[in-house]
């Protein structure tokens, strides 16, 4: 078993093989599994991330016209 914390959480995996050389990441992802805990735990971290984004888009990101008009407020210098 591993921990592996970085910036988009912690992760448990556990380590089925290992490699003697460094190759692509799909083939890395079959040298371990993530726990079915750690997945859970991942996921509502990543709602809780969703629900804390102060007032996004309806329809997502803002469309040219939107980011004039945002430039326009906000100034040149923006």
């Amino acid at each position: 078993m591993l921990q592996v914390k970085n910036d988009g959480g912690d992760f448990q995996v556990e380590v089925l093989a290992l490699s003697e050389m460094r190759g692509p990441a799909a083939v890395a992802q079959t040298l371990y599994r993530e726990t079915e805990a750690s997945k859970a735990l991942r996921i509502k971290a990543v709602e809780e991330r969703k629900a804390m984004l102060p007032g996004e888009w309806p329809d997502g990101k803002p469309s040219k016209r939107d980011r004039r008009k945002i430039s326009r407020f906000h100034g040149s210098g923006y």
